[in-house]
Order: structure tokens, then sequence, then C-alpha cells
């Protein structure tokens, strides 16, 4: 009987998108569901009702909420090309980093792009630290997790992605000189076949988030 595999996401969303790359690693086919977020289908409403969120991934008419968890869910049930390693130690470290980016560097990102004054400056500053640890993990490797790509390349992916679209939208220089390691890992981890094709028409997404700063700044 042939595996059903759906993914309940948005065309833009970062999150659903470190799913889409983890279910191509491992060539598993899936059906891909944009949600309209402001209109949430029953299937979502139904499949996540406590947050009520995408990303979904719906594996047999079973769901399972929340995009890291999605992750080591798929790498459990799909061994063929890990994301974690199978050491617990740098597992650990995996999920910790996976963390790290989710708890403090996006939301320090983020408050840089929607403050404003004092307060962004301070996101600023925190988003300058931040990526001074991002930085210094990537010293003598090729990704994150080695000369493969693994759980926190994906969770990482965004940077490669919405950093210039930020920097273009704002004016800001997020990532410069600062930080070659952090930029080389960009550039090779978004020319890779399985993640190059997937990003998001970038015309649309600068058209998503000018509205966004504009309706941040302009409107106060």
């Amino acid at each position: 009987m042939a595996e059903e595999v759906k993914l309940l996401k948005t065309w833009s969303s970062a999150f659903g998108l470190r799913v889409v790359w983890a279910l191509k690693l491992k060539s598993i086919p899936y059906e891909a569901i944009d949600e309209d977020l402001s209109n949430k289908s029953a299937l979502l409403l139904q499949s996540n009702p406590v947050h009520k969120k995408i990303p979904v991934l719906v594996h047999n008419g079973n769901p399972i909420s929340e995009s890291l968890v999605i992750l080591e869910y798929i790498d459990e049930t799909w061994k063929q090309n890990p994301i974690l390693p199978q050491d617990p130690l740098h597992r650990a470290r995996e999920r910790f980093w996976a963390k790290f980016n989710d708890e403090k560097l996006l939301p320090s990102v983020w408050g840089a792009f929607t403050k404003e004054g004092k307060d962004r400056e301070e996101a600023m500053a925190a988003t300058m630290e931040n990526l001074k640890f991002v930085e210094e993990e990537l010293k003598g490797k090729k990704f994150f997790s080695g000369e493969k790509i693994g759980l926190v390349d994906l969770v990482f992916g965004w940077l490669a992605n919405l950093i210039s679209i930020f920097e273009e939208v704002t004016g800001f220089n997020i990532v410069g000189e600062g930080y070659p390691l952090l930029s080389a890992w960009m550039q090779e981890f978004s020319e890779l076949p399985v993640i190059k094709d997937t990003w998001p028409p970038r015309d649309k997404m600068i058209i998503k988030y000018q509205a966004l700063y504009d309706k941040y700044h302009l409107a106060k």
C-alpha cells in the first residue's frame, strides 16, 4: 500500500520550506497544499487544532505539527539520507543550534526588520552577536552538519534567501564582510540541486516584505 504524505504550508513560509527540503533530500513523494492563512482550510484546523498554524505533515492520515518536530519525524520514519547524526552528542548539538535559530537568531533579525529607533538598534546589535555565533560554528566546515547538509543547514536555510530580501527592502547591510564563512555557506547552500529550485519567486517575496515593512514603519 502506497504511503500518503501531505504537507500543509504557505508559498512563502521558511518553516514550511525546511520541511520541503527534508522530503526532497529523502526523495519522499508528497502532496503540497498551500494554505491561505486568512481563510484556513478545514484540513488545517482539523490537523492542528491547538495552534492552527502551518506547517503540518499528514502521514497516512496522522498529522504532525511544528517544523522541528516534523523534521525529526521525517528522519526517524524514512532512514535514507539521514539529516541527524547517529552520535547522541552530535544530535544534541544539532538540536541546540536549531533551537538557537528559532528562539534567538530569527527573532533578532525580525526585530531589526520591524522595529524603529533604539529598539531597532538593540535588535541589530543582537543580530550581529547571534551571527558571530553562527560564523564561529562554521569554522572548519563546508556545511553546519559537516560535508553534507543536515538538520542545522535546513533550519538556517532561510538565511540564504530572506537576508538578501530584507537587505533590499530596508537598505541595511546585515551579512557583510564580517561573516565570510556564513556568506560562503549561503551561496553554497542556495545552489544545491535539492535547494535551488524550491525558493519562492523573488519578485513576490520582495512585494510581500516591502508591504510588511511599510506596515510596520509608515503607519507610525
